[in-house]
């Protein structure tokens, strides 16, 4: 019975020796090959996502000053995110609060009172609809105070259905993911343990002219 184990063992330990015979670029391979297949089913499984931007500019009004309507930019592009702007959105867009939160974002400019609204979703035409449902919210809200503020928020450019997906294609994924296996190879190999000499097959021979030396000494 322990003859039929030690067998057993025999194939397990030969592999073992044998991957560790392997070339250090075997490994790199491998795992830059599975990094890339993974990296391409996740590009595959997961949907699109499309993303539609609108604009909406500040502009002063007859007793508003020119320089003011840059730094009201700037608030009303944090302000568009909040609940009081989207609360009002979600009607126009047909979706829930939480949503516009997940999937709205702005962006201002330092040179130009404009707001950018961009909105993400699984369809192009929903994309476009909360973009443009959220510069109306955020638009009418601006507009309110335009009395004591001096300024007033125009649409400048409403979103469009996008044509293609914002979110990487399977080729991208998968270049991604190859990258990746390749650099977490070649991690393992600068931390893997390196292979040592044996010592008995290191330990020297002493000539036969040393050793009679020693004898003579003794």
């Amino acid at each position: 019975m322990s003859e039929n184990l030690t067998r057993g063992h025999r194939p397990s330990g030969s592999a073992l020796s044998r991957a560790r015979t392997l070339p250090p670029w075997a490994l790199l391979a491998a795992t830059a090959v599975l990094g890339g297949v993974l990296g391409g089913a996740y590009g595959v499984v997961k949907p699109p996502a499309y993303t539609a931007t609108s604009y909406v500019i500040a502009v002063p009004t007859d007793k508003g000053d020119p320089s003011a309507a840059l730094g009201f930019a700037q608030a009303y592009g944090r302000v568009a995110t909040q609940l009081a702007v989207l609360g009002d959105a979600q009607v126009w867009a047909g979706v829930p609060v939480k949503t516009l939160e997940s999937s709205v974002k702005t962006a201002t400019s330092p040179d130009a009172p404009m707001v950018a609204v961009s909105a993400t979703a699984a369809r192009p035409d929903l994309a476009a609809d909360m973009a443009n449902a959220v510069t109306r919210s955020l638009t009418q809200h601006a507009n309110e105070s335009k009395q004591s503020t001096h300024v007033e928020l125009l649409s400048f450019s409403r979103a469009i259905k996008p044509a293609s997906a914002s979110s990487p294609s399977p080729t991208v994924t998968g270049l991604v993911g190859a990258s990746a296996g390749g650099l977490l190879g070649g991690l393992v190999l600068l931390v893997r343990p390196r292979r040592y000499a044996d010592p008995a097959r290191q330990a020297s021979v002493p000539s036969p002219a040393t050793a009679a030396d020693v004898h003579g000494q003794l």
